[in-house]
């Protein structure tokens, strides 16, 4: 029972990563520019850097990406709010 479970577990976390890595793929291809305008001339070490991260994370690249947001969210700190 266990063992099915996990197995299951497993599987479906193997799909999401999959899912992930292919998304991450045409996103750092084509999609990383229209959500971030510094990285449109990015170089393909970058790119490759970053790919990990997208397909871990897929879920809220492609809602930004969707969306049609071109610049990255400003941060809301406690640094910032002292600072201004």
């Amino acid at each position: 029972m266990v063992e099915t479970i996990i197995g299951w577990l497993l599987a479906a976390w193997g799909i999401y990563l999959f899912c992930g890595f292919v998304f991450g793929v045409l996103f750092v291809w084509k999609g990383v520019g229209n959500i971030d305008p510094d990285a449109r001339n990015a170089s393909i070490g970058f790119r490759l850097i970053i790919l990990p991260g997208v397909a871990v994370f897929w879920p809220i690249f492609i809602r930004r990406w969707r969306s049609q947001v071109s610049t990255p969210p400003s941060e809301k700190t406690a640094h910032k709010w002292s600072a201004s």
